[in-house]
């Protein structure tokens, strides 16, 4: 019977991160502690050390309550659809100055394909609000990705969840046929309603 992948918890940055290897691969996040919108964010970064290429998305992690509800994570074009659609000047405050105070924070991780690099390309001259939120949205979110021996992506993973925190429960998330399981606690700080 194969023992369960260990859990690592460390801090960085002011944020409580969780870490576990399994297959090679190795995905750690932490909890934002901000809502944008009718979304918990979470901050995620994932390094494939295996042999194999994997295909990691946002849509393959979810949040199981103590309740016994479960949240999806959302896409990343419903995500950026909405900052497209709702999205305004302090949705952009609020999501880059998250994501860099974990990004810039934890230098565990230098992804070739990562956020630094798709911040770049999205946020240009724009002058509509919704347009820049969007392209930080765009930025940010975790993208679908095909994860080749030896890279790393990161990125911001939404729960839908009328923009309160996530509470205390369990992030799962599945790759192929490998389950990374992570139990949490409400982010300190943040306003559990």
């Amino acid at each position: 019977m194969a023992m369960p992948a260990q859990v690592i918890e460390f801090e960085s940055g002011g944020l409580k991160y969780l870490t576990q290897t399994r297959n090679g691969v190795t995905v750690m996040f932490a909890h934002l502690p901000v809502h944008v919108r009718e979304y918990a964010v979470i901050q995620v970064a994932i390094s494939n050390g295996s042999q194999e290429t994997w295909q990691v998305k946002p849509e393959d992690f979810r949040f199981l309550r103590e309740d016994g509800g479960t949240v999806r994570a959302e896409g990343a074009r419903s995500v950026v659809t909405g900052f497209v659609n709702r999205g305004g000047r302090d949705d952009v405050v609020k999501l880059v100055s998250a994501y860099e105070m974990g990004l810039y924070g934890m230098n565990r991780v230098h992804a070739a394909n990562g956020y630094e690099a798709r911040r770049q390309a999205a946020i240009a001259e724009v002058s509509s609000p919704r347009l820049k939120a969007a392209a930080a949205a765009a930025a940010i979110v975790m993208p679908t990705i095909r994860l080749k021996p030896g890279e790393s992506t990161d990125g911001a993973v939404f729960y839908p969840n009328a923009g309160r925190p996530l509470g205390t429960g369990k992030v799962v998330f599945h790759a192929a046929d490998t389950v990374f399981e992570f139990d949490t606690v409400p982010v300190a700080g943040s306003n559990v309603r």
